[in-house]
């Protein structure tokens, strides 16, 4: 079982339109709604793929209740911790070049009471000791920034690895702490949070071992269109797909450590899965998660320690062909 903790959750609704136009009325093609939130979309994620998952997160009001109404529709075990806020809903528009546009509600304040009935709803789940704990997601208005490593705190008390997903300053506390198994940011987050630019691989790897040398014991790192790097203190590996055009990228990250987690292996057979669950999320129509029908990664490339001085944009096409000329 992997257990996931959304402090942040939500109902995410896509509206699917030809262009956006500013100030112009628009024709929704397809609307669709679902749960939504990092962990949530990781429970999701690998729920289409068999694997058993326990969703924790906060609801209020309405949307809270057809939150875990969506939950059920997909098949999760979900622990929910009442609260007074309403949950939020964010709404996306998907056009038909591919383009996202995201209006994020910043969520409603949890109380102290409601943060340790969090806490204490995770810890009940730790108990069972499931093979990971996912934390991930923005924390409400009001939450502690610290956490992430308080769930690190209780994880490791029940000897459960944790991974996380956050930005910002939650990820800033987290990493700084050295609290996490795995981190799972972008390259623009890891950028942020050193506050310095990163074009070339090198750059990346450096970065990405500087925040491990906090205490951190790995990373997988996103690259957008550019595919992914798994970054250990003495090793790291790219990966990379085939071009995609994309439907919404909304949710890929999740799919993408979602496949890291489903199973053990070879780091290198774990980052491919990685990337082709992350690629077939960025096919598929707004918060759509994948399922086994939509995975191919024959097309996905794993390159152990490749060039630092190649810029980050050239990754795919270098890499790629590179790969493909040393197949027999």
């Amino acid at each position: 079982m992997i257990l996931t903790v959304t402090p942040n959750p939500s109902v995410d609704r896509t509206l699917e339109i030809d262009t956006y136009v500013r100030g112009a009325v628009i024709r929704i093609h397809n609307a669709m709604a679902h749960a939504g939130g990092k962990g949530v979309n990781v429970s999701r994620a690998l729920r289409n793929h068999g694997v058993q998952t326990v969703a924790v997160l906060p609801v209020g009001g309405a949307e809270g209740a057809q939150l875990t109404a969506l939950l059920g529709e997909h098949g999760i075990a979900a622990v929910t911790v009442p609260v007074a806020a309403v949950t939020r809903c964010n709404i996306t528009t998907a056009e038909a070049d591919g383009t996202t546009t995201q209006l994020n509600v910043p969520g409603a304040s949890l109380s102290e009471a409601e943060v340790a009935a969090l806490l204490r709803a995770v810890e009940s789940q730790l108990r069972h000791h499931p093979k990971w704990l996912v934390a991930g997601g923005s924390l409400p208005q009001g939450t502690p920034t610290d956490f992430y490593v308080r769930l690190s705190v209780l994880a490791r008390r029940y000897g459960v690895p944790i991974a996380v997903d956050t930005s910002g300053e939650p990820l800033a506390v987290t990493a700084r702490a050295g609290a996490a198994n795995l981190l799972k940011p972008n390259h623009h987050e890891l950028a942020e949070l050193l506050d310095r630019e990163l074009t070339t691989l090198g750059d990346v790897v450096d970065a990405t071992r500087e925040v491990l040398s906090w205490g951190n014991d790995a990373a997988l790192v996103t690259l957008g269109s550019y595919g992914a790097l798994l970054v250990e203190p003495d090793r790291f590996w790219w990966a990379g797909g085939p071009p995609i055009v994309p439907r919404s990228t909304v949710g890929a990250g999740d799919s993408t450590l979602a496949g890291f987690l489903f199973d053990d292996g070879a780091p290198e057979e774990r980052l491919r899965r990685a990337v082709s669950w992350g690629s077939a999320a960025v096919a598929l129509p707004g918060t759509t998660i994948p399922g086994p029908a939509d995975i191919n990664d024959e097309g996905v490339v794993v390159v152990p320690e490749p060039d630092l001085s190649l810029p980050i944009t050239d990754l795919p096409a270098k890499l790629g062909s590179e790969a493909a000329r040393s197949r027999p």
